[in-house]
């Protein structure tokens, strides 16, 4: 039976969500740098996770990282959660959505003050909603 509910919250994503969406948010993936256009996005408002539309970034902690990928200096409190990712022969933080799981990019200790974090997001895994 829990291989036929997996099967069906699998299909349930693929109806919800674009295939680069799905590749990237239940698949683990990472975007091409540069790919976004949520990189150019400088008004303010939140990001939100494109699968469950959880709330993860105020646009006061985004920063011009050089990297190609949405990045910020901290999430919105309790929004995302963090494990270890081994999958590039190295150890690495993953970042994911804390409401659906949804595989979000990465966080560096190599980021701006106040806290010193990269939170290297990919694009595709957000959408943005502009403040009112």
């Amino acid at each position: 039976m829990g291989n036929d509910t997996a099967a069906s919250d699998e299909a349930q994503w693929r109806a919800k969500l674009t295939p680069e969406q799905f590749r990237v948010l239940r698949g683990h993936g990472t975007e091409r740098p540069g790919s976004s256009t949520l990189n150019a996005e400088k008004r303010a408002g939140r990001f939100l996770c494109a699968g469950c539309g959880a709330p993860l970034f105020d646009a006061a902690t985004k920063f011009d990282s050089g990297t190609g990928w949405p990045s910020f200096w901290a999430p919105l409190d309790d929004a995302v959660g963090t494990s270890v990712d081994r999958s590039l022969f190295l150890a690495r933080t993953e970042v994911h959505c804390a409401r659906c799981g949804g595989h979000l990019g990465h966080v560096f200790p190599d980021g701006p003050a106040p806290s010193g974090l990269r939170y290297c997001m990919n694009g595709v895994a957000m959408r943005f909603e502009p403040a009112p």
